[in-house]
């Protein structure tokens, strides 16, 4: 192991005897990824510094309770979703909450249409206008459906991982990704099928 591993392993010995220089690393090297776990949730950057808060100081008192089952990046991303859907719950009454399927006569669930803007230039998809597209139909999601994509998706855990992060079976997180891979498809395809036009003008 060089010293570059050595610094960047954390001491979970030294987590539970509530050090605050592992606490510190422990921060350092998760802050970023929750941070953009709470933006992709909660779409507001105060809402995003409250999670963020809230997710340490969580683990912070809770810490020599952390049995070691999991990844401590695993835990502390478990914290900041269930931190971000309490307080999603508590904006329910103001929301709509938004479920583009349509069901088949067999019962199969469907978008209500797609278009295939898989072949798009790159450069098309990661420019401002789309990402800020994107941003906002990943919003349109249920908060379980949008937890599961952002989690699998957007932060790379596996399957197994976003299944412990959300207490869930791993069928039921396939069963959401599907969901919410569908409902994006569907809200993405007329902002696509119109570059697309633009683009061969």
């Amino acid at each position: 192991m060089n010293k570059a591993d050595e610094n960047s392993k954390i001491d979970l010995e030294a987590l539970r005897r509530k050090d605050k220089h592992a606490f510190a690393q422990l921060v350092n090297q998760n802050s970023d990824n929750i941070y953009r776990l709470g933006m992709k949730m909660l779409g507001n950057p105060q809402d995003a510094e409250d999670i963020l808060q809230e997710t340490f100081i969580k683990a912070f008192d809770n810490i020599d309770r952390f049995e070691g089952r999991s990844k401590v990046s695993t835990w502390l991303y478990r914290i900041a979703v269930n931190e971000a859907l309490m307080l999603l719950r508590k904006r329910k009454d103001n929301l709509t909450e938004i479920d583009a399927e349509l069901e088949t006569k067999n019962g199969d669930l469907l978008p209500r249409q797609i278009v295939d803007w898989c072949c798009l230039p790159e450069k098309e998809l990661v420019s401002n206008e789309s990402r800020k597209r994107i941003n906002a139909a990943i919003q349109t999601l249920s908060d379980a459906n949008r937890a599961a994509f952002l989690l699998r998706d957007v932060e790379g855990l596996s399957t197994k991982e976003t299944a412990d992060v959300l207490d869930i079976s791993e069928s039921a997180v396939k069963v959401r990704l599907m969901r919410a891979r569908l409902q994006l498809r569907e809200e993405l395809t007329n902002f696509f099928a119109d570059k697309m036009v633009r683009e061969s003008l």
